[in-house]
């Protein structure tokens, strides 16, 4: 057997082991970082050319992500555990579950095209926890959330990975990106939220906040509302950061995190009790670490299927087909399996920009594969970097999703690749 062959099994069998962790009960974090290593093992002993140097590229790569991630979702906790998210759940009094859908989803879609998908998916699913007690009833509002996280990031140059791979690769501008995708990108999560509507029923159950003395954190409304400021600040400064700068976004969410730590250091100095319990060292100890490492090791795993030629085979595959819909489309979808950064790295060195036509500067090529692989990551839990955020945050089971939120995701993927073809074909590229 070829090591090009067995390294396809090696990742379904991996694949398979990670979506079935509840009933086997491994941990998926476990299954991911054996994946990877085992798959690197077989490339480097049985592959053509490996190369130390690629390895190291791509763990750097990788560890850009990883670093954000665990920056992100440090602040977020930060947040929480000084009470600074009752300044938006305070606002929201419904208990209606139809009204808080809208709420939740609109809510989401726009602030991850400021923020970006990942870190607005943290940041909801944190404020979730505090209005939604029944468990069930949140994972299905957090899916929402990955949904309406991945629709608002693909119409904004910032608002995840790929978009922002396209727009500094000079592909596509930030008034092109969001004048095509934003109408689709809508599209694809009010289909799916005015389905739902007619589904939902009820109220939603307020989680209970007795707390005996012991759990009893002195702080502030000014306290809170400061580390709140901070945190969102340190959120929102991260593009700021990168436009000024150009360096990549971990180090800016590094800088946030840093600047709460101190922040947090000074402010609770003088007081033993709640030092003990709201500094950054013991917050870390909460901080998910097993997603973190999900993330390296899935992250790793794909990163040698794409040195050892596997994505470079199927997007050579994908170009036989021609049509430039078609092939996005298929992208959208394989992106819910395979990561879409190595997927959309692979189109675009497989099409270079033109000076006219479907591949030029904000061609319609280009804005199609940002709407596609950013919405098309939805349809399973860890296609994309909100879902696997999520994920680890809630615990939520891959069947579930795939039983409960995956049919909402195509209905919306679909819908809005319904818009974006429609007015690309009949208004901007007629």
């Amino acid at each position: 057997m070829s090591y090009f062959l067995l390294m396809i099994i090696i990742f379904v069998l991996g694949y398979c082991l990670i979506a079935l962790e509840h009933p086997i009960k491994i941990n998926k974090s476990a299954t991911a970082l054996l994946l990877a290593v085992v798959l690197w093992t077989v490339f480097s002993m049985m592959g053509p050319g490996f190369d130390h140097q690629i390895l190291l590229s791509h763990l750097g790569e990788t560890s850009e992500i990883v670093f954000f991630l665990l920056g992100a979702m440090t602040i977020v906790e930060i947040v929480d555990r000084h009470e600074g998210f009752r300044v938006i759940t305070d606002k929201i009094h419904t208990t209606n579950k139809r009204k808080l859908l809208w709420i939740i989803g609109i809510l989401t879609f726009f602030m991850s095209s400021v923020l970006d998908n990942m870190t607005t998916a943290i940041v909801i699913c944190a404020l979730l926890r505090k209005l939604i007690a029944d468990k069930h009833d949140r994972w299905f509002f957090c899916g929402i959330v990955i949904l309406a996280a991945n629709a608002g990031g693909a119409w904004s140059p910032i608002g995840d990975v790929t978009t922002i791979m396209l727009w500094i690769k000079g592909n596509i501008t930030a008034v092109g990106i969001i004048t095509e995708t934003f109408i689709p990108s809508l599209v694809s999560i009010l289909v799916p939220l005015a389905a739902i509507t007619f589904m939902l029923k009820g109220d939603i159950q307020r989680p209970e906040t007795n707390l005996s003395k012991a759990d009893t954190i002195s702080i502030s409304s000014k306290q809170s509302n400061l580390i709140f400021l901070i945190g969102v600040g340190s959120l929102l400064f991260v593009p700021i950061f990168k436009t000024i700068t150009h360096l990549p976004p971990y180090l800016g969410i590094l800088f946030g995190l840093g600047v709460l730590w101190v922040v947090t250091e000074i402010m609770h100095v003088s007081n033993k009790d709640n030092y003990s319990r709201l500094n950054v060292s013991s917050i870390l100890s909460k901080v998910d670490v097993p997603s973190v490492l999900f993330f390296l090791g899935i992250l790793m795993a794909v990163a040698c299927l794409q040195t050892a030629g596997h994505l470079d085979l199927l997007s050579k595959s994908l170009d036989k087909i021609g049509d430039i819909y078609i092939i996005n489309l298929i992208i959208g979808v394989l992106s819910s399996v395979v990561d879409n950064v190595p997927l959309v790295a692979a189109a675009m060195g497989m099409y270079p920009i033109a000076d006219v036509g479907h591949f030029a500067l904000d061609g319609a090529f280009w804005e199609f594969l940002a709407y596609c692989a950013g919405t098309g990551g939805s349809i399973l839990i860890i296609g994309s970097a909100a879902g696997v955020a999520v994920m680890g945050m809630e615990k939520i089971d891959f069947i579930w999703y795939l039983k409960k939120i995956s049919i909402w995701a195509l209905l919306g993927y679909f819908a809005g690749a319904g818009a974006f073809i429609l007015i690309s074909k009949f208004i901007l590229h007629t």
